[in-house]
């Protein structure tokens, strides 16, 4: 992008090693998106179904656990376990719960683990004899009985319209209740590979043999070629103005900020118009009386979507703070409360962060302002632990040496200073330990000094 302010602290003498990074960022990011937009809820109710507390009657989750072993993505293992666990102190709950997982996954269970899911139902049927729970529970057992009479009729365990993996092909997960599972904290964090370039080739010529691209690659170029041809380009003023206009009509119009994002990517935008839109975004944000999430949420939406936006959104955060010294303290708040919103949700990459020097000769009150307020929300959303960690990652070392400055005692005072006036001095530990490191350091050379002066007064 024409025009785009490059931190000098990013600049990296290893281009290949920054293409990778990137892509790894771009990765996680969307990773990440997608678990948080699809499996938030699936993943909350199965741990709590799993640790068998409150909260059982989620059948949506059970039959989503039950479909996982019927499609052998996951072993009968933990269905048989699972049955267990609910039914060893049956409530009208967890009986609900084994009622609705068993026709899901019985078909599958009785075929591959007889023994197994006789124990179950042997389970059920003295529930169903002890007589201690209520009339509805007793009528669940019992029609699931007749069910599994039935050789559970149209509650097939793979529908054939699902069965496309061959058995050859299949891996399915062994997993246990009582396994100790690794959560592989590893990946989280960015680790350069040699092989890069060559890693990459590989999967692509992977991917497009298995979604059988290879052989449409170059009609689609082609198409590509003609469409280009019959564009038109018009970037008058008026056209962007009247783009401004319907943007703007367009997030006030919309009730939330899903609607907002629905209905912005319906507008027809030109190459490089992708800045109009995120600056238009900020500016609404900026224009409202106090923070509205709304607009953080519809950010980070774009930002996911597609690197295009995310950069232009970077491009904002440089010019933004750039320019804090001509805004009121209402936009201020505002700027730097979204700008916090977009780095705690990892929409931003934290490597901004390395444009702010935190000193009292790089600093004005309008950007104390600003990041007290961004370090406000960052702390609000990740808590302060989580911020701490964050911050001081290796990984983050280059990034944050601007904001926790180690090269004159001055500077560091500053930083411990100005964090902990605004309630975040936690953050600033190995800071502190810093200084008193220094301080130890200090005495000793004074010390050694002292001592060698006095040797040579006895020698004179």
């Amino acid at each position: 992008m024409e025009g785009r302010y490059i931190v000098p602290a990013l600049k990296k003498k290893n281009k290949s090693r920054d293409v990778e990074r990137e892509s790894w960022d771009e990765l996680r990011r969307r990773i990440n998106g997608l678990v948080n937009k699809i499996m938030y809820q699936i993943s909350n109710r199965i741990s709590s179904i799993l640790r068998c507390h409150r909260g059982f009657n989620r059948r949506p989750v059970v039959r989503f656990l039950a479909h996982l072993v019927n499609l052998r993505v996951a072993n009968e293992t933990i269905a048989l376990e699972l049955l267990l666990k609910l039914l060893v102190e049956p409530t009208g709950d967890t009986v609900e719960v084994a009622v609705v997982f068993v026709t899901e996954c019985g078909a599958l269970l009785q075929e591959v683990s007889p023994r197994g899911f006789n124990l179950i139902f042997d389970s059920f049927r003295r529930i169903l004899h002890e007589g201690d729970l209520e009339y509805r529970s007793r009528c669940l057992i019992e029609s699931l009985v007749t069910l599994r009479r039935l050789n559970f009729k149209d509650h097939p365990a793979i529908r054939p319209q699902l069965d496309l993996v061959d058995l050859d092909e299949q891996v399915t997960h062994k997993i246990s209740l009582l396994d100790d599972m690794d959560p592989e904290t590893s990946l989280d964090v960015f680790k350069p590979d040699p092989e890069f370039q060559q890693n990459e080739g590989k999967y692509e010529l992977m991917k497009k043999k298995i979604l059988g691209e290879e052989d449409t690659d170059l009609e689609e170029e082609d198409d590509d070629d003609a469409d280009d041809e019959r564009v038109i380009k018009d970037d008058t003023e008026t056209d962007l103005v009247n783009l401004r206009r319907t943007i703007y009509q367009t997030i006030m119009s919309s009730l939330d900020f899903e609607e907002a994002g629905y209905k912005l990517l319906k507008i027809r935008l030109e190459p490089g118009q992708e800045m109009e839109l995120c600056v238009m975004v900020l500016e609404c944000c900026s224009e409202e009386k106090t923070y509205r999430s709304f607009y953080g949420h519809l950010a980070h939406r774009f930002c996911l979507r597609s690197k295009v936006y995310r950069e232009c959104f970077e491009n904002l955060f440089v010019q933004q703070y750039s320019m804090v010294h001509r805004f009121d303290t209402n936009k201020l708040i505002s700027v730097a409360t979204f700008f916090g919103h977009l780095l705690a949700t990892d929409a931003l990459p934290w490597h901004v962060l390395a444009y702010v020097r935190l000193t009292e000769e790089d600093t004005t009150s309008s950007s104390r302002i600003f990041l007290k307020n961004l370090f406000l929300q960052l702390a609000e959303l990740l808590g302060i632990k989580l911020l701490n960690e964050k911050l001081h990652d290796p990984t983050m070392e280059e990034t944050v040496e601007s904001i926790f400055p180690k090269d004159h005692l001055k500077n560091t005072l500053f930083s411990i200073n100005f964090f902990t006036k605004i309630g975040l001095g936690g953050i600033t530990q190995k800071l502190r330990q810093f200084i008193a490191k220094r301080k130890e350091t200090d005495s000793e050379e004074s010390s050694d000094d002292e001592t060698e002066r006095k040797r040579r007064r006895k020698r004179g």
